[in-house]
């Protein structure tokens, strides 16, 4: 009886889920992009670190797409907010210092398809926020790259109010 009921609620979990559009994201050479050099960390650990959460970004942003879509992106160039610097004190590593000079940047190639596997959308973009300090608040968000989140949670958002990425 308990695995019956187990096996029943776990079907009523499973139906009662939201669908949403899904994503793929490959990254091309990252040892190759403009900049996403680390401050005090490793640039292994550091490269790691921000692909993960790159990664969940767009899994985030994927989830504002029909069900059954599936998003594919290869990032093809990535140049962070800001600038890595050395550090002149009696402490190992660098420093990464935010001016508005060094606007986060992204290059993507996307291709969208619907639940059929239709393409809808595709292309290339040079995405960028020249803006990013200007804001009326600071950029928030879940990851510990707020500016380049905000950038590509804007850049999402506009292709959706133009109709070329479809909302839930």
């Amino acid at each position: 009886m308990k695995l019956m009921t187990s096996a029943i609620l776990l079907a009523m979990a499973m139906a009662t889920q939201v669908q949403a559009g899904e994503v793929k994201v490959t990254w091309q050479e990252p040892e190759k992009y403009t900049d996403i050099r680390p401050g005090n960390e490793s640039k292994s650990g550091f490269q790691e670190r921000m692909i993960k959460e790159f990664d969940q970004i767009f899994a985030d942003l994927a989830k504002k797409l029909p069900d059954a879509y599936q998003w594919d992106i290869t990032v093809t160039d990535v140049d962070l907010a800001g600038d890595v610097r050395p550090f002149y004190r009696n402490t190992v590593g660098d420093i990464r210092i935010i001016k508005d000079l060094y606007w986060p940047r992204m290059t993507l190639t996307f291709d969208l398809k619907d639940e059929k596997g239709k393409s809808i959308a595709s292309g290339t973009e040079n995405i960028k926020d020249m803006n990013f300090l200007m804001r009326s608040g600071l950029a928030t968000g879940n990851s510990a790259f707020r500016y380049e989140e905000q950038m590509l949670r804007d850049w999402f958002a506009k292709q959706q109010r133009d109709k070329i990425f479809p909302s839930r």
